[in-house]
Order: structure tokens, then C-alpha cells, then sequence
């Protein structure tokens, strides 16, 4: 009798385990929101390029689990309606992740269309991966629980800058020129208000602000450049935008120094040339010629593939500290997601990295870089075949550039 007890006991637990359900392996696909046609369609280009090919290494090997992530572009042509557009489009195809950071604009009506879609259908969230939108507001008076920053914002990258130039004593007069929009108008906010305060007596002889990629010819503003007498400039500019107000600067004989926030990005390394030999810095996140040159792989598999340049770092850590999240909680939810990215830490491609559980603005080490021409110690990569790379001037611990938030978030209930 007891035997047959025993039996039978084993029999229904071994049949209620064999019917138990078992996670299943989900790819998670993430839509990229990006220009991909159009003036800045090459860094669209470049950013989708490096997302799959970092996407691809994490699926071989298994960051994720068993899970796997794609990405995939929807064309946004660089505008905030025709993005909101995409964005629709991308939810009524199932997608639960995005990604977009070309222009704080854009970045700032996604952030606003998904708090309403989220708060309005329970079950269907959809997170936002920020990888360069760096309007400070977005994780200030703007910030959300579904939107995740993994660039450093405007403010943080000025920190570093000004403080690099603030010991520059041949620095006497600068000159602000930036697009009009978002990011352009924190850009010349951060620099007055913080170049005041480490270097009251710098002159501001000029702030321009001109339409995003509308200016064919820059020659008109470099030329008010060069009748300021400047000896510096500061531009957030990006894309053709830069590469532009470069070879116009070039074609001028303009022998001011150049401080830029996106130097790196598609075309600009081919605008400077040798013409921007020790003139030219940037500010950001990571240079391939650093102290270790880690990440050198990467940029080496990079140009193999595609003949380009690998710059937009931020691609691994958003692939790396998803990939964490959803193998943490063995699940592709986003709102699990989520809160598993709140306060995740890892060693990045720059350093130790945080995700500031606060305002989900990521906290990481910034690069300070001049334009030189490449040699065999510490600029052993260039950029587009020009000869010339970024020597690392300063690398700076996150608490430096560290910004406070103002950030009053609103979280959902745990699932």
C-alpha cells in the first residue's frame, strides 16, 4: 500500500514538472529611430551599423542568456512628427524597446508620446534607449522612468571642457556658434555660465545660433569669427553641421582652436584634415587611442566590415547593460527591464559605468582629445583614412563632470 502511495506521488509531482512552464528564449528587438536619408543619414548609418554588429557579438556569446536582441531602423528623416510616425509604426509592429539620440528635439517628443502611451496601455510599455540626445532637461525637469540616457548630457561634457580651458592661459576670447534648437541653446547656456565662473576674465565675443542642417556655406559665419578676433571657438555642432563650419574655418585660414562635442562623428575627420592639426578637441565619451586602447577589436572588426569608423561607444554600453537586465531577470518585460537597469553597474569600454537610479542619467568617465597626426605610441588609430587620430589629452573620473538632477520621477509597481 505504501509503495503504491509512493508511486503515485512521484508519478503526479514528475508529470507536474515535465507540464511546469519553462522560460523561452525571446528576441528582443529594439527599434532604432534614427536619419537614416538625408544630410545626416552617415551617422545614422554608422549608429545602426555599430548597434548590430554589437548586438551580434552579445548573441554569439550569450550576454543576454539565451535571449537574443536586434535591432532594426525605422527612418525618422531627422524629423520630430515623421519620428512620432515611426514610433507608432514601430509599437503596431510589437516592438517594446527603442533607440534614438540625433537630436534632443526628437528625443524630447518620443519621451513625451511614450509616457502617454504607457501610462494609457497597461502590458504594452515600450523603454527608450537614449544614446546621444544630451539636452539636460531630458533627465532634469523632463526625465522618465522609460527613457534611460547613456550619453553624457550637454552640461556634464562643458564641465570637463571648461575646466581643461579654464587652464589654458592663452584662451582670452571665445566665440559660441551652435544649431538652433535644444541641445545648440544648452550648449551656449553651460558655456557663458561656467566659463563666468572658472574664467571671468574670457571675453564672449560672440554667440551664433543657425538653422540645423539647413546652411550649406558657413563662410558668412566664420567670417564674423574671424572679425571677433576669437582665438577660440566652442560649437556643439554635429553631423554635416560641423563638418561644414570646419572646412569653411579651413578654407578661411581661421587659426582659432576649435572645442567641439562631436569632432569624431561621420565626416568631420575628413573636413579637418591636416588643417586641424592641434586645433581641434573634443569632449566625450571615449577615444579608441586611451590608455589601454580597449576596444581596439572592435574598431579593427568595424572597418574590416563596413569601411568606417567605429565612434559611438555608447552602442556597446546600452547593448551590454540591456543584455544584463534581461539575463537578471530572464525576461524581456520592459518594465522588469527597467528596473533592473536603475543603479546597474558595469566595466564599460571607458571605465566603470552607472546608471543613476535617480534620473537615469548614466555616470561614466569622459575623454578630452586633440586632432594630431597618428604615430606608433599613443595615436595609433586615425579616423577615415585621414592619417590623423585623437590623442587623449585628459580622462576624467565620472564624479568630476557629475551634474546634479532636479529629476522628481514617477516609477510604476514592481510585476
Amino acid at each position: 500500500m505504501n509503495t503504491a502511495i509512493r508511486t503515485l506521488v512521484l508519478t503526479v509531482s514528475l508529470g507536474g514538472a515535465l507540464s511546469a512552464p519553462v522560460a523561452h528564449a525571446e528576441n528582443i528587438r529594439v527599434a532604432l529611430i534614427e536619419t537614416m536619408s538625408g544630410t545626416f543619414a552617415p551617422i545614422g548609418q554608422n549608429q545602426l551599423h555599430s548597434y548590430q554588429m554589437i548586438a551580434e557579438q552579445a548573441n554569439k556569446q550569450k550576454w543576454a542568456g539565451n535571449h537574443t536582441i536586434e535591432f532594426v531602423a525605422f527612418d525618422n528623416k531627422g524629423s520630430p512628427q515623421e519620428s512620432l510616425t515611426q514610433l507608432k509604426a514601430a509599437i503596431d509592429q510589437g516592438y517594446r524597446y527603442i533607440a534614438q539620440g540625433n537630436s534632443s528635439a526628437v528625443a524630447a517628443a518620443l519621451i513625451d508620446a511614450l509616457n502617454k502611451h504607457n501610462e494609457r496601455n497597461p502590458g504594452k510599455e515600450v523603454v527608450f534607449l537614449n544614446h546621444s540626445a544630451i539636452d539636460p532637461d531630458l533627465t532634469n525637469s523632463k526625465c522618465s522612468f522609460w527613457h534611460f540616457r547613456f550619453d553624457a548630457n550637454s552640461d556634464m561634457k562643458m564641465e570637463a571642457m571648461t575646466g581643461l580651458m579654464a587652464k589654458d592661459q592663452n584662451i582670452k576670447k571665445v566665440y559660441i556658434i551652435g544649431q538652433n534648437y535644444a541641445h545648440g541653446h544648452q550648449v551656449a547656456r553651460a558655456a557663458k555660465e561656467m566659463l563666468k565662473r572658472k574664467r571671468p576674465d574670457i571675453q564672449i565675443v560672440g554667440d551664433d545660433l543657425h538653422p540645423i542642417a539647413q546652411v550649406k556655406d558657413f563662410a558668412p559665419y566664420v567670417a564674423k569669427i574671424k572679425a571677433s578676433g576669437a582665438d577660440t571657438v566652442i560649437t556643439g555642432n554635429w553631423g554635416s553641421d560641423l563638418a561644414l563650419l570646419v572646412k569653411a574655418a579651413k578654407d578661411a585660414s581661421l587659426t582659432a582652436n576649435f572645442y567641439t562635442y562631436y569632432g569624431s562623428t561621420t565626416g568631420v575627420p575628413t573636413a579637418m584634415g591636416a588643417a586641424g592639426e592641434n586645433r581641434v578637441k573634443y569632449a566625450g565619451l571615449w577615444n579608441v587611442n586611451n590608455e589601454s586602447y580597449a576596444g581596439k577589436e572592435i574598431v579593427e572588426e568595424f572597418k574590416k566590415r563596413y569601411n568606417d569608423d567605429f565612434y559611438v561607444m555608447q552602442t556597446h554600453t546600452i547593448v551590454s547593460m540591456l543584455s544584463k537586465a534581461i539575463k537578471q531577470t530572464n525576461s524581456g518585460d520592459p518594465i522588469k527591464v527597467a528596473l533592473a537597469l536603475e543603479g546597474m553597474k558595469i566595466k564599460g569600454l571607458n571605465g566603470d559605468i552607472e546608471m543613476r537610479k535617480a534620473d537615469h542619467q548614466i555616470q561614466q568617465p569622459l575623454y578630452i582629445a586633440t586632432w594630431v597626426k597618428t604615430n606608433n605610441s599613443d595615436v595609433k588609430f586615425d579616423q577615415e583614412n585621414t592619417g590623423y587620430g585623437w590623442k587623449t589629452d585628459v580622462k576624467l573620473e565620472p564624479y568630476i563632470a557629475a551634474q546634479p538632477t532636479s529629476c522628481q520621477m514617477k516609477r510604476p509597481v514592481a510585476p
